[in-house]
């Protein structure tokens, strides 16, 4: 019981003891007091203040929340390049990458309004506070219905999901190839995004596939290490086959 009463207050840090002992009491038919539970809820480290914490905001909000960051790439003449990622929390798909040498509030704010459509139902967008993201491109965004959340100082654990975007983006496409030029560079980054959100499997949606193809199975294939008879497996490479892509197709009869 006191393992149940700790686990229930670590993942619902909102709720208090008379909460907990309510939901032991109703949905679990044990009879808990709440002085039982204050005691054992003593034994956690601290708990939460009031209000919402970041990372559960961010969960329960993920299909409304629109991220976006720069990072810099160098190219094979030493020239520094930088790079706008736009990313769809919820589905974690990359609605847009931009490329430019420099990254002026202007350029930012024509990115944006390509990225992000007119129907759309988001309502929050997170970024940092480069100066790329200045009071004209957050005007613009509130313009657009969004509202901007800007991450602290040197937090950058507060945009998690596109930091790790970026470094999945970094591991598994720039640090494999040299981009010649801006053009270059903005053809391989379209190259990636197009097999990141429809290619590339997602471990944290289930796992599962941002934009997912028509003809993915619906439902996961039993217990086997047989493929499907009648099938034969096909690869497509991506990016000069540094990665593959793997599909199911019919054989011809």
């Amino acid at each position: 019981m006191r393992r149940l009463i700790l686990e229930i207050a670590r993942s619902n840090p909102l709720w208090g003891t008379h909460r907990i002992c309510h939901e032991v009491r109703l949905k679990l038919a044990a009879n808990v007091s709440h002085e039982t539970v204050r005691k054992y809820l003593r034994l956690l480290p601290q708990r939460p203040a009031s209000g919402q914490r970041w990372a559960t905001f961010v969960r329960n909000h993920a299909k409304a929340i629109v991220a976006g960051d720069l990072f810099t790439v160098v190219t094979a003449g030493f020239r520094t390049l930088y790079v706008l990622v736009v990313m769809e929390i919820g589905s974690r798909r990359i609605i847009h990458l931009g490329v430019t040498a420099h990254p002026t509030a202007g350029w930012v704010q024509q990115r944006l309004r390509e990225a992000i459509p007119c129907d759309h139902a988001y309502r929050f967008f997170i970024h940092d506070r480069d100066a790329a993201f200045s009071r004209d491109v957050d005007r613009t965004l509130s313009a657009m219905g969004l509202r901007v959340l800007k991450t602290p100082i040197r937090a950058p654990q507060t945009n998690a999901f596109c930091e790790r975007l970026i470094g999945t983006t970094r591991r598994e496409c720039l640090d494999h190839l040299i981009p010649i030029g801006e053009n270059h560079l903005r053809l391989v980054l379209q190259e990636w995004a197009e097999h990141y959100n429809r290619g590339r499997p997602h471990s944290s949606l289930g796992p599962g596939i941002p934009e997912p193809a028509a003809d993915l199975p619906e439902s996961a294939p039993p217990a086997t290490h047989r493929l499907p008879e009648g099938y034969r497996v096909v690869a497509t490479p991506v990016l000069g086959g540094l990665h593959h892509e793997y599909r199911l197709e019919k054989v011809a009869a």
